[in-house]
């Protein structure tokens, strides 16, 4: 595979299908840019554009979507269940063929400094492009929301890498980064009980002790009328997809609670799921997009669709197979 960047923009939008539609739009119109995935959440209040290819085109299409996101997505309104601090709340970079991390690292701050002035935005650089050890972590950087970044921008050692000291009125600050490939993974509970997805998320979290390479935090999802655990699943060769779900299963079981389902946010590579496959004894002589509908069965994964798996879907547009499909989370 030649050199190639994919971009997994959060935009703190779920809701309004218009300005949904815009954002991608503004990414579709750069041409050689493959639109890989799109999912939005009513709930989250957010959504998730995924996207590759070369770093000049990658960055232009960013920069587009960033000026529509910062026009219309107002935080002073926005209401929503997932942490966010930014109209974009993270530009992640993620190397995918030749392309190394380094070159991902460099392209992450050659961006955040060209937002910062075009837009005067705060940027801060997160994961392997970050600067200062307290700011690898994403979630630290995010901590104080919206609301609280004005007071916290103020404190020692807070200011921006890039942009003025000072928060966006409307657009807010955005962190922009470097990393390896995650999976953005929830398993929604056959409850509405918020405690009882904090207490497991808080099991789960490898800060707390729990599975390595996993994040995750509790969430209300008044829509659905449930309880979610909402993690990010850092390395998947560390902790398997299965894993996660076999142990968010127990903890809620254990407590006389069932879990729903399953959701893949964005994307997943071909790898994990073969990895699900082969923990569910799925012949290894099936096609493989049979294998993958059955691990996703397995995952009991809500709205499953072939096109969230990277490989398959790169190769499909990269053929003139068309775009994303759009999908409620």
């Amino acid at each position: 595979m030649r050199k190639l960047v994919e971009c997994v923009p959060n935009f703190s939008e779920g809701r309004r299908a218009k300005v949904i539609d815009r954002l991608e739009k503004a990414i579709g119109n750069i041409p050689s840019v493959y639109l890989l995935d799109r999912t939005s959440d009513v709930d989250h209040n957010r959504s998730v554009i995924t996207f590759a290819g070369a770093a000049r085109e990658v960055t232009e299409a960013m920069e587009a979507a960033t000026a529509v996101a910062v026009e219309h997505i107002d935080l002073r309104v926005h209401r929503g269940q997932h942490p966010r601090m930014g109209a974009v709340d993270v530009i992640p970079f993620v190397p995918l063929g030749e392309t190394t991390m380094l070159e991902c690292v460099e392209l992450a701050r050659s961006f955040g400094a060209r937002l910062a002035e075009r837009f005067s935005l705060p940027v801060y650089l997160y994961g392997k492009a970050a600067t200062r050890a307290d700011r690898t972590v994403l979630s630290d950087i995010r901590k104080p929301q919206f609301e609280g970044l004005r007071e916290s921008m103020a404190e020692p050692g807070r200011t921006p890498d890039y942009g003025p000291p000072r928060v966006h009125p409307s657009a807010g600050a955005v962190a922009v980064g470097a990393r390896p490939f995650l999976i953005a993974y929830n398993v929604n509970l056959e409850s509405d009980d918020l405690e009882l997805a904090k207490r497991i998320a808080q099991r789960v979290r490898e800060r707390s002790g729990g599975l390595p390479r996993v994040q995750a935090l509790g969430l209300a999802m008044e829509d659905l009328g449930i309880a979610q655990v909402s993690m990010n699943l850092l390395d998947h060769t560390v902790t398997p997809m299965w894993r996660v779900w076999e142990e968010v299963s127990g903890l809620a079981e254990a407590e006389g609670v069932r879990v729903r389902e399953s959701e893949l946010i964005g994307m997943a590579p071909v790898a994990a799921l073969n990895d699900v496959a082969d923990h569910a004894a799925v012949p290894r002589h099936l096609p493989v997009e049979a294998r993958i509908g059955k691990a996703a069965q397995t995952l009991r994964i809500r709205g499953f669709r072939v096109e969230q798996v990277l490989e398959l879907q790169l190769a499909a547009v990269s053929r003139g197979g068309g775009g994303p499909t759009a999908a409620g989370g």
